[in-house]
């Protein structure tokens, strides 16, 4: 998993190491300065990775460190409006001396910290000025790696704080610097303890060359059917995603190899480019291993991570199946072939050359379900798999030395977004606590929606959606559960299911118009209109946004409950959004479907997809009925198959051996 708060295509950087981030860091301009952000982020990965397995110190020494180094790679990374002019050079010098000093602060009068009584020892001067820094220092890191979007987000509820209160300053700077409910809070806890080890995980599977595994383990299983390319995407997408939490850098690994394709063989520009961008997006809410707001959930749940991945699973299932099935009926719609099996790999020949890198993702599985904790499973996992590579000749080319040390490299800058997004969300969330906001948006919430949760569930999807807009999916994720989940809780809704709703909207974001930066990425390598593109994504993936509505119901969908009710419900379910992607597409078995057909489907898909046997047993009726209309009767002949491009550079070396 990498961090998913960064929204766009990987930025190379000369030193041959990769990272994501929205605002692209801005190569050092010598070797010495390339060397110390080297040496930072390697003694950062190095640290984390020691922490993982012998155990943390202190809650706030730990966190403090691990924003110390991400504050100093920030500066060194990201430099004023990304010049090295003097002016901006002394003003990063500037901003980094006063990172230390805030963090130093507290680690060198750490007695003073842990003795004082909150509220009613007065701050000291020093106290006073480190936490204007601290503040300041933390809105600007975050702005140059993620943009503005949390940042005024941030400011927005400070000011609210400050003069629409009767917070009095000196308790607001110390809620937010001196105790752990602001910038030292959990959620930069989850990023230290967490987040951290997956990305150096997902760092060392890259280097590894698991993602090449993937695209041939996808290829060799669905390239040679119906809208073969189109699955190939879907699977491999599926399956990065258990290294990659971040939707734009699927699209931008997966993307340039199974877009060509797909538009070789025939399926139209933005209907690729929106295949490619829900199937990368699908990662962040795939387990074993998700987004980082998932673990942000274990912490606020105060479970343990592999019970939040076992409350996605069905759904997630449930979202990959509603796409494969769009694809696939599409193809059938529109007669396009997959490719040749003589241009694609074996799957016995992968899986004997490349199948032992699979074992690193057994190793965080087995470990979440034999009890141990995340970070000590992603560590293992991460030491594992370069001995894994070396293990045979044909995944230990490439192999050398300098991979360790690139994934150490890449592992530190790949958690930057993260790590600044959740300290800045310490300060969303200090206002909110010591000012009883959430309490008052929930009574706001409550009032808007008339005591109906059905209105209050339709206002957090709209505020998960635009909130992802502009920021990442966890500052998202976080700022939906301290102002719209209490109010969904109070209206009835599960605890659990309140979470993973507010959680999947968020995510969602990265393929929802108007700003669907997943879609961007993904039409920009298909080089097709976005908003089409953007439009389709949205259309293949309806199924999506039902799904999270029928948990909430009935959390049987989340496994919870009883075992016999969670499998039926999964098993009408997957057919329900199966019957909903045939009536998206228009196809259902030999034949294209008539309007009356179409409009029976979508009916029994929603019937299907809320649990309940009454319900189910409708659906199944109507589909059965659809079905004989589809198979015996007369109905609308087949579109002729759409003529594939026929550029040669089209079909990647690698899926053509």
């Amino acid at each position: 998993m990498s961090s998913e708060g960064a929204p766009h295509a990987p930025v190379t950087l000369p030193e041959g190491g990769v990272v994501s981030d929205e605002i692209a860091a801005t190569p050092p301009v010598n070797r010495v300065l390339a060397a110390v952000v080297t040496a930072v982020a390697v003694a950062m990965s190095l640290y984390h990775m020691y922490v993982a397995g012998f155990g943390p110190p202190e809650a706030v020494i730990f966190r403090g460190t691990h924003l110390l180094f991400a504050l100093t790679l920030v500066y060194l990374l990201y430099p004023f409006r990304g010049g090295r002019s003097r002016a901006g050079r002394v003003l990063d010098f500037a901003l980094l001396a006063a990172g230390w000093g805030f963090i130093l602060h507290i680690f060198l009068g750490y007695d003073a910290f842990i003795n004082r009584i909150i509220y009613i020892d007065e701050l000291t001067v020093w106290d006073t000025v480190f936490a204007v820094l601290c503040v300041v220092v933390v809105l600007d890191g975050t702005r140059r790696v993620i943009g503005w979007a949390l940042p005024i987000t941030a400011i927005l509820f400070l000011v609210y704080a400050v003069f629409f209160t009767f917070v009095k300053i000196p308790v607001l700077l110390e809620q937010l610097y001196l105790s752990t409910e602001g910038v030292f809070g959990s959620t930069l806890g989850v990023s230290a303890s967490y987040v951290m080890l997956f990305v150096l995980f997902g760092a060392f599977m890259e280097k590894s060359g698991t993602g090449q595994l993937f695209m041939d383990f996808a290829m060799s299983i669905t390239g040679h059917t119906a809208g073969g390319p189109g699955k190939v995407a879907i699977v491999s997408s599926s399956l990065f995603g258990t290294v990659s939490g971040s939707a734009v850098a699927n699209v931008m690994v997966d993307g340039p190899i199974t877009i060509p394709l797909m538009k070789r063989t025939g399926f139209r520009a933005p209907f690729a480019a929106a295949v490619e961008s829900v199937a990368s997006t699908g990662g962040q809410i795939m387990p074993p291993v998700m987004g980082a707001a998932a673990f942000v959930m274990a912490e606020f749940l105060a479970v343990p991570y592999s019970q939040v991945a076992m409350w996605a699973l069905v759904p997630a299932v449930l979202y990959y199946v509603s796409l494969f099935f769009a694809v696939h009926f599409e193809a059938k719609r529109h007669g396009l072939a997959g490719v040749p099996r003589s241009q694609l790999p074996r799957l016995a020949a992968v899986m004997l050359a490349r199948g032992h890198l699979f074992i690193p993702i057994l190793v965080v599985l087995f470990g979440l379900m034999l009890g141990y904790s995340a970070p000590l499973s992603a560590l293992v996992a991460a030491i594992t798999c370069i001995p894994l590579a070396l293990l045979r000749a044909t995944t230990r080319a490439g192999i050398q030395w300098r991979s360790v040390l690139d994934a150490l490299v890449d592992g530190a800058r790949n958690t930057l977004a993260v790590a600044m997004a959740c300290a800045c969300a310490g300060l969303v969330i200090g206002v909110v606590t010591i000012t009883g906001l959430g309490i008052t948006f929930t009574e706001v919430v409550v009032g808007l929606s008339r005591e109906s949760l059905l209105l209050a569930l339709v206002l957090t999807a709209m505020a998960g959606i635009v909130l992802g807009m502009g920021m990442p999916t966890t500052p998202a994720y976080i700022v939906m559960v301290s102002l719209l989940v209490p109010a969904l809780i109070k209206l009835g809704a599960a605890t659990p299911a309140a979470h993973m709703f507010a959680f999947y909207f968020a995510v969602l974001s990265a393929i929802t118009p108007p700003v669907a930066l997943a879609v961007f990425a993904a039409a920009g390598l298909a080089k097709a209109d976005m908003w089409q593109s953007g439009w389709e994504a949205l259309r293949i993936a309806a199924p999506t946004y039902i799904v999270p509505f029928m948990f909430v119901y009935s959390p049987s969908l989340l496994l919870i409950g009883d075992w016999t009710q969670s499998l039926l419900a999964f098993a009408s379910a997957t057919i329900g959004v199966m019957c909903f992607a045939s009536a998206q597409q228009g196809y259902l078995v030999g034949r294209n479907a008539r309007l009356w057909e179409r409009l029976v489907l979508f009916a029994a898909a929603f019937l299907l997809i809320k649990p309940g046997s009454v319900t189910d047993a409708i659906g199944l009726a109507l589909l059965a009925g659809v079905y004989l209309s589809n198979r015996f009767l007369l109905a609308p002949p087949p579109v002729a198959a759409r003529l594939p491009e026929k550029s040669p550079e089209n079909l990647p070396e690698k899926a053509a051996e």
